[in-house]
Formats: C-alpha cells, sequence, structure tokens
C-alpha cells in the first residue's frame, strides 16, 4: 500500500512539472491565434474566437521569409559541416587520440565557455579584410565554432560506449580504420550521435548575437523576429507568438526527419 502511495505522488508531481513545462508553450500558441483585444485584457481568456491574421501577417512579410530562407541555409549547411568534420574527429579522439583526448575534450568545450561577443568582434574585424562581412558564407563560418566543438564533444562519449571488441573483429577480417568506422562503430554510435545533432541543430538555430552582428543584411529568422517588437506603437503580442510558434516548427521538422533517417539506417542492422 505504502508503495502505490508513493508511485502515486511521484506520478503526480512528475505530470505537475510536465504542465508546468509545458504550460508556457501551449500559451504562446493560443496567443498566436487571439486579437491584441483577447490578449492585453485584465483576465486572460481560454475561450475566444480564434484567428489567423498573426500568421498572415508573419507569411506576408518579405523579410520574415528571406529570414528563413537565410536560417535553412545557414544552419543547414553548418550543422552537416559541422557534423562531417566534427564526428570522425570524435572519433579519432575516442579511438586513436586518447593520450590527448581530456585535453582536446576541454579544449573544445572551452569554445562554448566564451560568450559569443568574443567571438564577433574578431570576426567583424577579418570579415571587413576579407570581405566576407554581411554574407551568408561568413556567417556560416562562424557558426561551425559552435558545431564542430560541440558535436565534438557530445559525440566522444558515443563513441566510447561502442564496444571494441566489435571492432577488433573487424579488423581481424582485415577492414581498414575507415571501413570499421563506416561500417561498424557509426551505425552502433548513430542513435546517440542524433541526441548530439538536435542539440547543435537547435544552438545555431536559436542564435541571435552573432548573426545580428556579422550579418543584420542578410538576417537570419531569429533576427527578423526578434525586429517586430517595434513595429508600430503597440506591442503586437499576437504577431510575436505567431513568430515564435513559426520559429519552432523547422527545428521540429528537422527532429522528424533526422529520427526516420536515423530509424531506416537502423532497420537494415537489425535484420
Amino acid at each position: 500500500m505504502g508503495r502505490l502511495i508513493r508511485s502515486s505522488i511521484v506520478s503526480i508531481f512528475l505530470a505537475l512539472m510536465v504542465f508546468i513545462a509545458l504550460t508556457p508553450i501551449l500559451w504562446t500558441v493560443l496567443g498566436s491565434f487571439k486579437r491584441l483585444k483577447d490578449i492585453i485584457t485584465p483576465v486572460p481568456k481560454l475561450f475566444f474566437s480564434p484567428t489567423l491574421e498573426n500568421f498572415a501577417t508573419i507569411l506576408q512579410n518579405p523579410s520574415i521569409r528571406q529570414g528563413l530562407g537565410h536560417s535553412v541555409v545557414v544552419v543547414g549547411a553548418s550543422v552537416i559541416i559541422g557534423a562531417v568534420l566534427g564526428v570522425p574527429a570524435a572519433y579519432s579522439l575516442a579511438r586513436h587520440v586518447r593520450a590527448l583526448k581530456d585535453d582536446m575534450q576541454f579544449f573544445v568545450l572551452s569554445l562554448r565557455f566564451m560568450p559569443p561577443v568574443a567571438i564577433a568582434i574578431p570576426f567583424i574585424v577579418l570579415y571587413l579584410d576579407l570581405g566576407l562581412y554581411d554574407t551568408l558564407t561568413g556567417l556560416i563560418l562562424v557558426y561551425l565554432v559552435t558545431t564542430i566543438s560541440t558535436v565534438i564533444w557530445l559525440s566522444v562519449p558515443a563513441f566510447e560506449r561502442v564496444p571494441k571488441e566489435i571492432e577488433e573483429a573487424a579488423a581481424m577480417e582485415g577492414c581498414g580504420p575507415g571501413e570499421i568506422f563506416l561500417k561498424f562503430a557509426l551505425p552502433i554510435a548513430l542513435p546517440s550521435l542524433f541526441g548530439a545533432l538536435v542539440f547543435t541543430f537547435v544552438l545555431v538555430w536559436n542564435e541571435l548575437l552573432l548573426a545580428l552582428t556579422l550579418a543584420a543584411g542578410n538576417a537570419t529568422l531569429p533576427v527578423v523576429a526578434a525586429s517586430i517588437t517595434s513595429l508600430g506603437k503597440e506591442v503586437p503580442w499576437g504577431v510575436i507568438n505567431a513568430s515564435t510558434v513559426i520559429l519552432v516548427i523547422p527545428p521540429l521538422v528537422f527532429i522528424g526527419l533526422l529520427m526516420s533517417f536515423i530509424n531506416g539506417m537502423m532497420k537494415p542492422a537489425r535484420r
């Protein structure tokens, strides 16, 4: 009986925590379908006549569409290049450079310690000299500092959990290091790498300061969404909520596509 009571209390507590965590998200989604008069009312309205005007305002804005396109190109290229360079580097640290693994992991992690402004100011000087200021290429290059370091930091433990016996057996069968990595280590570590790629994507997708500092003209979606708060004399809360919802959709689509890709790769391995 006591165990049942404790289990019920834990379940209620977890449900309450989930509800508290999801409430701001649900409230934002509701606000995106409200008119301004329904948002600024002293008594919050749970029942109202929904409208799509906020989304229409966002989607009809050319800067929003342009910012979305810039974000997709910059973040997509940064994550893909970061994965292509970072995942093999993480495998090398986990298997072949173990003497320097801790120092290298601390180095790539220290890149995340720096505030964005510490990176932005030197890059402004470099980009002005190289002609890369306010370009998508320049933004991709600076985002690679984040993507490569984050992918390496999160991928090393994934490869360390791959059983060495499998790789040793493959080596005895005549497989080279590259073949062992591609055919054995990578498929086994892939589910763990999923979290690293998702975290990296969300991290750079929401980046504001670097994009605002280095590519204000070629603004990404977070920069454009932040500028919406200055429309008119009143704060357009409905439009802001709608822009937030639109800002969240691409990461969710990316997670869904990545999960489908990983599941597709895992099915042949299970067979």
